[in-house]
């Protein structure tokens, strides 16, 4: 095992983040000195470093068994919490285990068993039920979007889940929700809460809203994203087949997105946010599943093409834009019969400039058939694009390097080219293959 990077600022140099916010330097101070913590900030705060870099302080690196537990109420935090540890660059062994991947892979992962594990409920009390880790040197639990993983459709598993581990001395909740009852089964005893939900964000959100003609409201969505221009942003629906026939109005406007949403496999899912991060789509049509917890950028826009159902939705949809004092814009479209909730105020946007209308990102999402576990670095992808690719470095865009895989973003014009020049290279040993996403 690699050597542990036991300090902070290499961490933190390695991520290349100059400083932690406010929030993070509290948090790991609060956690390192308590046993019991509830952290409450917002959306897109970066409450998983917070957490994180104290659990990793607290590790032992000669154990060969689970120190740590994350439980997670969806897979994309999952692999997002992964992901994070590893950038960090620790040295220690980190697992995700979740729905919808073969429960052999996990078996696999899990014969050496990791220092962290982060998992959904459902895949964990399976993995509980079957003996596949070791629960004994489990002493820290870690509940995020806690006001998800215990919602009632959890609670059985979770109750099982908290009963099996009895060496827990650290018990760390977060989320991005106020006034959630905490259950006594958790076990959380004069807990210090760390709270920047009130009073220690400036927001600088702005709330529009327009009035639709059209019940189905799309012309207006196609006025809004014309008022926009080619920026980045989420628009917002409550039901898969509303994202559906906005995609296919979006689609006969030559507007680029993608979608995200629970009826989508998970690699597509997975797919969707990488073309979303690196710039090949500036727009992506979801549902409240990705209105908290996933690796996003900062948007300058989210639109509320159908009115959220709870206030709670609308809080969590408004997060991802203008966070941590930026500014950002939310849309609330409205059709002219219908009623705003009374969560939502009335600043209504009658003239709707046109900038222009948002068109497909000069960018293309590349394949690569090797990554991290292949001993090939983002180093290696570059060179391989820039030398035997040819391209020119402010050609190669975002490289996104997992376990067994790559993606990178490259000038759509040449994505064609790129494919039949390195297709079948050798890296590292490896013959890699490359193709379109």
């Amino acid at each position: 095992m690699a050597n542990k990077i036991k300090d902070q600022s290499e961490i933190l140099e390695k991520m290349e983040i100059a400083k932690l916010n406010p929030m993070q330097e509290e948090a790991c101070e609060v956690i390192v000195a308590n046993a019991n913590v509830v952290l409450l900030s917002p959306t897109g705060t970066g409450k998983t470093l917070a957490f994180l870099l104290p659990i990793i302080d607290l590790l032992d690196m000669n154990s060969k068994e689970v120190q740590a537990m994350i439980l997670v109420p969806s897979r994309e935090l999952a692999i997002q919490i992964e992901q994070v540890v590893r950038e960090m660059g620790t040295g220690y062994k980190t697992n995700a285990v979740y729905g919808g991947r073969p429960f052999s892979k996990d078996k696999i992962e899990l014969k050496h068993e990791p220092a962290i594990l982060i998992g959904t409920p459902g895949r964990v009390s399976d993995h509980l039920r079957r003996g596949t880790f070791s629960v004994n040197s489990i002493k820290t639990l870690v509940l995020d979007e806690f006001d998800k993983s215990l919602e009632v459709g959890f609670e059985e598993q979770m109750t099982k889940i908290i009963n099996a581990l009895p060496n827990i001395e650290k018990r760390i909740l977060t989320s991005a929700t106020q006034q959630i009852e905490i259950p006594r089964f958790v076990g959380l005893k004069d807990a210090v809460h760390i709270n920047y939900l009130d009073g220690k964000k400036i927001s600088q959100l702005q709330i529009k809203t327009i009035n639709s003609a059209s019940k189905d409201k799309l012309e207006s969505l196609k006025e809004v994203l014309d008022h926009i221009g080619n920026k980045p942003g989420i628009v917002f629906c409550n039901f898969r087949d509303s994202i559906q026939r906005v995609s296919d109005y979006l689609n006969a406007y030559n507007i680029g997105h993608g979608c995200f949403h629970g009826g989508m496999e998970q690699q597509d899912r997975e797919r969707s946010l990488i073309k979303f991060r690196n710039g090949t789509h500036n727009i992506i049509l979801a549902t409240d599943l990705a209105a908290r917890g996933l690796d996003i950028p900062e948007l300058n826009f989210i639109i509320h093409y159908q009115l959220p159902l709870k206030e709670e939705e609308f809080t969590h949809r408004n997060g991802r834009t203008a966070r941590m004092n930026a500014s950002g814009n939310a849309y609330v479209i409205k059709w002219v019969k219908e009623d705003l909730p009374d969560f939502i105020e009335l600043d209504e946007l009658k003239n709707l400039s046109t900038r222009e209308t948002p068109s497909k990102t000069i960018w293309e999402t590349l394949f690569v058939s090797g990554g991290r576990k292949d001993k090939i670095s983002k180093g290696d992808i570059a060179g391989l694009f820039l030398k035997q690719g040819k391209l020119e470095k402010d050609e190669l865009g975002a490289i996104e390097l997992k376990q067994d895989c790559c993606f990178v973003s490259v000038p759509a014009s040449k994505a064609k080219e790129l494919i039949s020049n390195l297709n079948n290279t050798k890296l590292k040993k490896k013959k890699v293959r490359i193709k379109l996403v």
